[in-house]
């Protein structure tokens, strides 16, 4: 505890510190603007501390005064103890979490991969159902969905779907999403009405610049091709699809929906940098922890971190053992009963390892 507070007492300083540097640089524009920012995040923290060492001071006080002698005021005593101790605990609670570094990751955009797994043409319906899904949750918050690269099934599915989402905060709720897939249903074209098991998989990539993975273009090795659509048939007359192939990582992105070749070599050269920096971070997460998860599954029935069951409306998150009898509304976008208690589960986590 007395660490905790001594960090809370220098980040106090330097607010302190920011506040003052704000008011002796009115006149130059850029200095105040980034000031402001450091002040803006910093506030949260230093307001909490504020309100907890006023509610401490407050104790304090209380506890005193069971002390004297007076029995009426005894009682009124006990009743603020009895009010400040509890709340001055989940105080605390919230300034340790606060105190957690936050992943540099979170306010980011995403390029969200699904891939069709176990299961044939139905594993593929169930990719199209989890697209429409992330962009009605996407919708609901005011991001912007742009699909980078696709290929039909022909039937209304997906083999893969490479889509991005743009929003500030995207990546701290959806990075929960990567991981196998599995659902449960009777497909329309099953006669016996048997329940059949497919699977798919996501992988949730945060938005990298140039300026962070700066790729050689010797380390690009470039094809171009016709696009073709569902079925084989071209559907563009000139070599506009691009391929890139990463040469020192084997990696190869594909892209051929957009109508020119610099288009389309943009946005494989996006989905690249997203993928180049993810083993960038899961590298230097391996040096920091042995123990951290991969992000994509191999598709297996037996992997699944969520479960859609159709036949019983059920919808069930498997890493914190929650269920939704809701079935239609989480496929409609309502993730969030999910992403919170994931996010909570995180963060109890997180502060179990600061204090060990």
């Amino acid at each position: 505890m007395d660490v905790m507070l001594e960090r809370l007492s220098a980040v106090d300083d330097k607010f302190q510190e920011i506040e003052d540097d704000l008011a002796r640089a009115a006149s130059d524009h850029q200095r105040v603007a980034q000031l402001a920012q450091e002040r803006a995040e910093l506030e949260p923290i230093v307001t909490a501390y504020r309100d907890y060492r006023s509610l401490k001071d407050e104790l304090e006080q209380a506890r005193a005064l069971l002390e004297g002698d007076d029995p009426g005021i005894h009682e009124l005593a006990r009743a603020e103890v009895a009010r400040l101790e509890p709340a001055l605990v989940e105080l605390e609670a919230g300034l340790r979490a606060m105190l957690l570094p936050r992943d540099p990751r979170d306010e980011r955009s995403v390029i969200v991969e699904i891939r069709a797994g176990t299961g044939g043409d139905e594993a593929g319906l169930f990719a199209a159902d989890l697209f429409r899904m992330y962009s009605r949750y996407a919708e609901a918050r005011s991001w912007q969905v742009e699909i980078l690269s696709q290929h039909d099934t022909g039937i209304g599915g997906f083999k893969e779907i490479i889509f991005e989402v743009k929003g500030k905060g995207a990546y701290s709720r959806m990075k929960y999403e990567f991981g196998v897939h599995r659902v449960q249903r009777v497909p329309a074209t099953e006669s016996q009405g048997r329940i059949h098991t497919s699977t798919a998989t996501v992988a949730v990539l945060a938005e990298a610049d140039e300026v962070e993975v700066n790729i050689p273009e010797k380390d690009i090795r470039m094809d171009v091709y016709r696009s073709a659509g569902a079925g084989g048939q071209n559907v563009q007359k000139n070599a506009t699809a691009v391929r890139l192939t990463h040469i020192p990582t084997g990696i190869v992105v594909q892209c051929q929906d957009e109508r020119s070749q610099l288009q389309n070599r943009l946005r494989a050269m996006s989905i690249l940098r997203a993928r180049l920096y993810q083993i960038a971070v899961e590298r230097q997460q391996a040096e920091e922890d042995a123990t951290r998860r991969s992000q994509v599954g191999s598709a297996e029935r037996s992997e699944k971190i969520r479960t859609y069951n159709f036949p019983q409306s059920r919808v069930t998150d498997h890493r914190i053992g929650i269920s939704i009898h809701n079935l239609p509304a989480v496929l409609d976008g309502n993730l969030d009963p999910f992403v919170d208690e994931l996010a909570t589960k995180e963060q109890a986590e997180r502060l179990r390892a600061a204090e060990a």
